[in-house]
């Protein structure tokens, strides 16, 4: 492995409080390049530069812990997931979580499968489809105890993506760049008809790369209604109460 990867996840993880093994930072290293070959015909991510992967993508990934103890949580899915990101670095660090990837695109599902295949993770799936029609499926309605999205949207949207996975008593953490003082406002009555209600909100910043970072913590209190999600699209383009 790359000494100097090695370094810098090393360092990644412990700015976060977590303790990394060898074999979990050798799973990093072989995901990273598989980002990076795959990343050559598919457009999977603009961030290639080794440091910024590490400290964008995957402690970013794994900074869930300042939101909410992991380690405790048993299922989790991950809305718009993308590269994998959070769910596959979660994956990593907290092998006992029992992941769904779900994404829109089935040539990124494909990938996550040669993923998760090649790095040697299992208690993890990838499914493809969309947030809304996947959402309405009995198999993954109100089934997860954690809800997970680094998708870019307003809350409000990604609330009506990401709160239907959500057992009553789970919870939905959204990772926003930034602070989000105004978004979190806007959501308010989305939140509140999907069910939920705010928790904590976590502003950190990850020192390596000067980011601000928020966790956004929307706890599941009551039963979502059959009506939601609404129909394919509609999230996106007239999102609840805003």
């Amino acid at each position: 492995m790359d000494n100097q990867f090695k370094l810098w996840i090393t360092k990644g993880m412990e700015d976060i409080s977590v303790d990394i093994s060898d074999r979990q930072q050798e799973q990093f290293f072989l995901y990273y390049n598989m980002l990076i070959e795959w990343n050559q015909v598919m457009n999977l991510t603009a961030i290639t530069d080794m440091k910024e992967v590490i400290f964008k993508h995957f402690v970013d990934s794994v900074s869930l812990v300042k939101a909410i103890d992991v380690s405790r949580e048993t299922s989790l899915i991950d809305v718009g997931t993308g590269a994998g990101f959070p769910g596959i670095p979660l994956k990593i660090m907290f092998p006992e979580l029992k992941v769904t990837l779900l994404d829109s695109l089935n040539k990124r599902v494909r990938f996550l499968n040669e993923v998760i295949q090649h790095i040697g993770i299992d208690g993890i799936q990838a499914i493809h489809g969309r947030a809304e029609d996947i959402g309405r499926n009995p198999e993954y309605r109100e089934k997860y105890d954690l809800c997970v999205s680094r998708a870019v949207a307003n809350l409000a949207t990604l609330s009506e993506y990401c709160m239907p996975y959500v057992k009553i008593g789970g919870s939905f953490i959204s990772y926003k760049s930034g602070t989000v003082s105004t978004e979190i406002k806007q959501a308010e009555i989305a939140v509140k008809l999907l069910g939920g209600e705010f928790g904590n909100i976590v502003n950190f910043r990850i020192n390596e790369i000067d980011a601000e970072r928020t966790l956004i913590k929307i706890e599941k209190i009551h039963k979502l209604q059959s009506k939601y999600p609404r129909k394919a699209g509609m999230p996106g383009k007239e999102p609840l109460g805003v």
